[in-house]
């Protein structure tokens, strides 16, 4: 089912997609004045009063907002309807996330909801998906809403595209989708990371990647966390753009998407940003590091006001682009880091190492549950040069001295690892996947 076409079959939905083209294109490429923001937020101050969570907030008014405490994630996650306004069997659609924790949180959707999100993303992505582009949109589209996503957007830009999940056993798989392929000719890849990686290793393998990639001009990813390193060495394997095309959750809708010179930049009139360095949440101003705390303005199934997404974020401006919208860069929950040998890890720090000085197609940490041992396995690439490696681990030293503050016990290059550790999307968590605890190391 697609994300917007098959739910606009009245004349009040299709309102919602004429009101919502109007003000996401007014406001495209700057951020909104105050007295667009104190109408909008008054309407998501009205909706959330309807939630068990809101219910006693009285009325809205720009003070009482500022005065509203913080709506802790953890919050969320544990009580997810206590914050719905609509209960799953009056959603239009329902999505489970599990993100980086593995617990599931329910999430209803209203047509709202979606036809809002879809208008957002799409005009943020449109310079990305010119004229003659074709789209493959390799993710998952069961309960969870990123496919469902994507193909919203490339219908509403008429973009020509399939849905082809290599995981989805018994309808796709990689050889299925290497048919497709040859057909088809994309030029645009829709895919989380690891699903890219696992796909360009196997291409490589049979000797079919300059072939498959010859059409391509653009990967798009999303879904998971991914580093400058990595999509640098995506792009070189694939000869094509790397864009980091989207953050945010099934909770919150999209916060940011990319623009044409790849830089990802927030989507200020579709969620009110505030940024909390450590005195509390304050509306942003300019750059900035911070934790990020967000107020999506057209959530209508689950509102929610000053949620902490936990997410810690850099703010900068001045891109080429042109657009006056921040742009954000995402180093992830400071919750969902590990401490190995007294440094500090998070994903983003340990792909700069891995893929910023390897060719490794993908890594396991494995560390014993004190933090005083700590091995990394890097899964040889499809150009190894064995009698490389000894160089090569010392460069993964040197380089893990300098941004992680750690020296390995060991690196070691093996030939494949488990596919959970690069799978991407709704079947991987960091955490579970790409990190092994030892009970006792010899």
């Amino acid at each position: 089912m697609s994300e917007v076409v098959v739910i606009l079959h009245t004349e009040e939905r299709f309102a919602v997609l004429r009101a919502a083209q109007h003000e996401i294109r007014s406001h495209q490429g700057r951020v909104p004045d105050d007295g667009f923001y104190e109408r909008k937020l008054a309407g998501a101050w009205d909706r959330a009063r309807r939630s068990d969570a809101y219910r006693g907030i009285g009325e809205f008014s720009p003070a009482r907002f500022r005065e509203l405490p913080v709506t802790p994630r953890e919050s969320l996650k544990e009580r997810p309807l206590h914050y719905a306004a609509v209960p799953p069997d009056q959603a239009a659609k329902y999505y489970e996330t599990t993100g980086t924790t593995g617990t599931p949180t329910p999430t209803p959707r209203t047509a709202e909801d979606t036809i809002w999100n879809t208008v957002s993303v799409a005009e943020a992505w449109r310079p990305l998906l010119a004229e003659g582009a074709r789209a493959v949109v390799l993710l998952p589209s069961d309960i969870v809403p990123v496919a469902d996503l994507v193909v919203g957007v490339c219908e509403y830009l008429d973009v020509p595209h399939i849905r082809a999940y290599p995981f989805a056993t018994g309808i796709s798989d990689w050889g299925r989708l290497a048919a497709v392929w040859r057909t088809f000719r994309p030029t645009v890849v829709f895919a989380a990371p690891g699903v890219a990686l696992q796909f360009t290793r196997l291409l490589a393998q049979r000797g079919e990647l300059a072939e498959t990639g010859a059409s391509v001009e653009r990967l798009m990813l999303l879904g998971e966390v991914n580093t400058a390193p990595y999509r640098r060495r995506l792009g070189e394997w694939w000869n094509a753009e790397a864009h980091d095309a989207s953050y945010g959750s099934t909770e919150t809708g999209t916060l940011a998407a990319s623009c044409r010179e790849g830089r990802q930049h927030l989507l200020p009139a579709a969620t009110y940003f505030e940024l909390d360095a450590g005195d509390g949440a304050v509306p942003l101003t300019g750059a900035g590091d911070g934790r990020l705390v967000v107020t999506p303005l057209n959530a209508h199934a689950r509102p929610l006001l000053r949620l902490d997404t936990g997410d810690e974020v850099s703010l900068g401006g001045g891109c080429p682009c042109g657009s006056a919208a921040p742009v954000v860069t995402v180093h992830g929950r400071a919750a969902d880091g590990l401490l190995v040998k007294g440094a500090p890890l998070s994903v983003r720090a340990v792909e700069e190492v891995v893929y910023g000085v390897t060719e490794a197609t993908g890594y396991l940490l494995e560390v014993d549950r004190a933090g005083g041992y700590a091995r990394l396995l890097l899964e040889r690439g499809f150009r190894a040069d064995r009698d490389g490696e000894g160089t090569a681990r010392e460069r993964v030293q040197r380089s893990s001295g300098e941004l992680l503050g750690l020296r390995w016990d060991e690196v070691v290059f093996v030939n494949s690892l488990p596919a959970t550790t690069k799978s991407g999307a709704s079947q991987k968590s960091w955490k579970r996947s790409n990190i092994r605890h030892l009970e006792t190391v010899r």
